[in-house]
């Protein structure tokens, strides 16, 4: 007998859309670049059986931005999962995101693994912060559930060596390493907000930061500063046994950024 094909996931960050397709951040329009990332997925052998928006889907907040995300995804006719970023509305991903194959679930079972995803955005801040709501609700679904298991966030709990980006992630990691420490079914924690790659062990748990869709941010920075990397997405290929393979994909996105810019 064959063995059992892994689930094929995919990970999605930082879109930054706005209300209007042709709006750009930092010289990018974010709507393109998205487009051609959905673009390369549509191509893969075989699909992916779910999606994952790991936060920041909007830049300017607006109920349209959200329609603009929900125009794009549901041709895929792909499951969809999604959390917020900081420059998200919760409430109105609620309204927008949640008719199928879109869903605003944040714990579900596929293919032998568990996926909890929870919300680190703070009304009003930049920065992250797990609630001790939020943290007893992961502690909860630990407990029953112990197939190996996938976390995602929106902010990385660790520093990544970008001092701008280092003073902005969560804030409350030893919080959030207290509960998984107790969990040996965890193997993955997905994140976005920095805009690169970036890959770390601590103890038996991966910790995994995706590309942007759009514009990326130079690593080892002390200031804010856009890097030349082309926008991505990541690739996970989760086994039942708990074994995975993870990569990074990039797109070619031609688009004249403003590398002179000091934020956004």
């Amino acid at each position: 007998m064959l063995p059992p094909s892994p689930l094929l996931i995919a990970q999605i960050t930082d879109t930054h859309l706005f209300a209007g397709k042709s709006q750009e951040l930092l010289g990018l329009p974010t709507a393109k670049s998205l487009n051609a990332v959905l673009s390369c997925l549509q191509k893969l052998q075989p699909q992916p059986d779910l999606l994952l928006l790991t936060g920041d889907l909007s830049q300017d907040e607006t109920v349209e931005s959200y329609y603009c995300l929900y125009q794009f995804l549901l041709p895929l006719k792909i499951p969809v999962y999604w959390l917020p970023g900081n420059h998200d509305v919760p409430s109105v991903m609620e309204q927008v995101l949640n008719t199928a194959p879109i869903s605003a679930e944040k714990t579900f079972q596929r293919g032998g693994w568990n996926f909890v995803l929870l919300n680190s955005a703070v009304s009003g801040r930049v920065d992250g912060k797990l609630s001790s709501q939020s943290l007893n609700w992961l502690e909860q679904q630990l407990q029953a559930n112990p197939h190996p298991t996938l976390l995602a966030l929106h902010h990385p709990p660790f520093p990544i060596g970008s001092n701008w980006i280092d003073e902005i992630n969560l804030q409350n990691s030893a919080d959030l390493f207290a509960v998984l420490d107790r969990y040996s079914q965890v193997k993955l924690v997905l994140f976005g907000h920095i805009h690169q790659e970036f890959d770390h062990w601590r103890h038996s748990v991966r910790y995994l930061g995706t590309p942007s869709t759009c514009v990326q941010f130079k690593p080892n920075s002390a200031n804010f500063a856009l890097d030349q990397l082309k926008p991505g997405f990541r690739l996970l290929y989760l086994d039942p046994d708990g074994n995975y393979s993870t990569r990074v994909e990039r797109i070619d996105c031609v688009n004249q950024l403003d590398f002179a810019a000091t934020g956004y």
